[in-house]
């Protein structure tokens, strides 16, 4: 009996042990599966909106070819670099007197930007060097941007000397990383995209990042002036990795030793007329180099406005507002103008660039002479969208003359001097912009006759191209 008794009393106490030991295992399951389901509901803000970036980056064979990662590399290039604007916004403009602003902004520009239009030239001939280094050379230009942003976050902080050459090195590299962005597109088509539209959607996803990114950056500025540049050094080591990302075949520089000139004959003079050894740009017509002296009107209108502006709505700023809301209202109309001429170029393509950029120097040189006649809020914001709006717009009609016209041996120098020439016109409106009086009618007037020089210099000889039919058809590989 005790015998029988003992399994039993032994299996019982088995039985209830497992059961408690049952019960542990299903309370830890249904503890570890709350905390899951907790992290999901908490990470799911992040990935969903990862995944929806992803599926819009990646639509329409963008995915497969590998566009969609130069796209999300490009945002991440635009975050960084505004990241970087706001910190040192802040420190060269908004912490002094609008007075000493003008003199510190003006040193700005002459010690970063003089250096710049020197050694800018020099980027594209050497970048043409290395045609199997491009997914090194970009990933080179993040993370100097890094370890620069680094530099910057000391020299802010202490108003070193520093400051100046480091920002001269984050705006060669940013220009290095844009050279070698502009030879990487064409590697990354997908089937049916034109260069244009491929360019567009690269760029939007720069315009919507930095839109992102600057309030971001303003909070980070709110707590001290390192941490905008602490998030650019984080920002650009991650560009660092994405670049590697890239496809391998953006390194080959297959089909670009051979290169076939675009232009027609008719516009091919002297030693032009026959083959040469390296085509340069006036070998290609007319059209490219007053394209380029159309948008140098409308870059330059850019930088007058930027500066102008800035200083103008800090003493007299729009009704009803702050200065800091006067400024915000203005550079988000300008950054809704350049997105929405981007998505127009995309939808447009490359259907007659030369008229597209007729048209909307036109339609800038009318909207600036309004401003300047009937000066308000309204049209102030109005004009910056239409600026941004037509110098996105133009700049796409441009690149696509280029990509057109230009041999494709000779592109990337093309696009590398080509915005030399854009940002030494941005620098000289920003310096016109400092030194006029803070007249609202006056400055305006004085860049509407600037835009109609520029309008009028140019909008025969594009005009002729289109006659002559000198793009009608795009022969280059």
């Amino acid at each position: 009996m005790a015998a029988a008794r003992t399994p039993q009393g032994a299996t019982g106490t088995g039985a209830t042990k497992g059961n408690k030991g049952r019960s542990q295992v299903s309370g830890s399951g249904r503890m570890s599966g709350s905390v899951r389901a907790v992290g999901r509901a908490l990470n799911l803000p992040f990935t969903g909106a990862a995944r929806g970036i992803r599926k819009v980056t990646h639509a329409h064979g963008a995915g497969e070819s590998g566009l969609g990662k130069l796209i999300e590399l490009h945002a991440v290039n635009g975050a960084g670099d505004v990241m970087i604007t706001v910190a040192l916004a802040s420190t060269v403009f908004f912490s002094v007197p609008t007075d000493e602003a003008r003199g510190r902004v003006a040193l700005y520009l002459a010690i970063t930007m003089a250096p710049f239009t020197v050694l800018a030239p020099v980027i594209g001939p050497l970048l043409d060097r290395l045609p199997h280094g491009r997914r090194a050379a970009m990933a080179g230009a993040m993370l100097a941007r890094a370890l620069l942003a680094l530099v910057l976050s000391g020299a802010v902080a202490t108003g070193s000397i520093e400051l100046y050459p480091a920002a001269l090195g984050v705006l060669v590299s940013s220009k290095a990383y844009g050279v070698v962005r502009s030879a990487v597109v064409p590697r990354l088509l997908p089937p049916g995209f034109s260069l244009v539209k491929a360019n567009s959607r690269v760029t939007l996803g720069g315009l919507l990042a930095t839109g992102v990114a600057a309030p971001v950056g303003a909070g980070l500025q709110a707590l001290g002036p390192r941490y905008p540049l602490y998030g650019a050094f984080l920002i650009f080591v991650a560009g660092t990795f994405l670049s590697f990302s890239l496809p391998r075949k953006v390194d080959s520089a297959k089909g670009e030793d051979v290169a076939l000139l675009a232009a027609d004959e008719q516009h091919l003079h002297g030693p032009h007329r026959h083959p040469v050894k390296r085509p340069g740009l006036r070998t290609v017509g007319i059209a490219v180099t007053h394209a380029l002296g159309a948008n140098a009107a409308l870059r330059w209108l850019s930088g007058f406005l930027t500066f102008f502006l800035a200083f103008l709505l800090r003493e007299h700023p729009l009704t009803g507002q702050s200065a800091a809301v006067s400024l915000g209202m203005v550079a988000v109309s300008a950054g809704v103008g350049n997105a929405l001429g981007t998505a127009v170029g995309a939808w447009l393509r490359s259907k007659a660039p030369e008229l597209i950029i007729v048209a909307v120097v036109a339609v800038v040189l009318g909207a600036v002479l309004v401003a300047a006649v009937f000066f308000g809020a309204f049209l102030v914001a109005c004009l910056a969208a239409v600026a941004g709006f037509s110098q996105a717009l133009a700049k796409l009609s441009l690149d696509a003359l280029i990509q057109r016209d230009v041999p494709e041996l000779v592109r990337t120098s093309a696009f590398a001097r080509s915005e030399t020439l854009l940002q030494v016109c941005w620098v000289f409106g920003g310096a016109v912009g400092i030194v006029m009086p803070l007249n609202g009618s006056l400055g305006l007037s004085v860049a509407a006759a600037v835009v109609a020089l520029g309008w009028l210099a140019t909008v025969r000889g594009l005009l002729s191209s289109v006659r002559h039919g000198s793009g009608a058809k795009a022969r280059v590989a």
